[in-house]
């Protein structure tokens, strides 16, 4: 799983996205009591504008992705997921670096991202990372802390 790679995602791959989003999401939506905004993504149109890298070669299962969007003074990690059982096998830390490299590699400083209040798991995971919370505020049915990392 270490070797695994981390490409750009194919049309063929838009299926599994669905399913490890859905996946890695589905147990949030009682806690949050709303489907979170990832499930409801258009992953058709995300892999077609390049946003979407996934875990894995072609042909491999896919155990986890992140969806991102560049700006010009930064990089915005709209999505990671990574599915249930691929779960404390270093995934979610591969992408994250895959994340800052990806900035790095675009001539980017910082990335941004937000999670839900009630998704507190990750509020642990992110500042082990090297992210700050910026504010929290709420958009619509969600109430979001954001996050930013400064890169060196």
């Amino acid at each position: 799983m270490e070797r695994e790679q981390i490409r750009q995602a194919v049309t063929a791959d838009v299926p599994a996205v669905k399913a490890v989003t859905d996946a890695a999401y589905r147990p949030y939506i009682e806690r949050i009591g709303v489907v979170p905004q990832p499930m409801e993504a258009d992953h058709a149109a995300n892999v077609a504008a390049g946003k979407v890298f996934v875990t894995g070669g072609p042909g491999t299962e896919i155990a986890g992705l992140v969806v991102v969007e560049a700006y010009a003074d930064h990089l915005f990690l709209d999505s990671i997921a990574v599915h249930p059982d691929a779960h404390g096998r270093g995934v979610g830390r591969r992408l994250l670096r895959f994340v800052d490299a990806h900035a790095r590699a675009l001539g980017l400083s910082e990335v941004r991202l937000y999670t839900n209040a009630m998704m507190w798991e990750n509020q642990e995971i992110y500042p082990k990372y090297g992210y700050e919370v910026v504010e929290r505020r709420v958009d619509g049915p969600y109430d979001r802390v954001h996050y930013r990392k400064r890169l060196l």
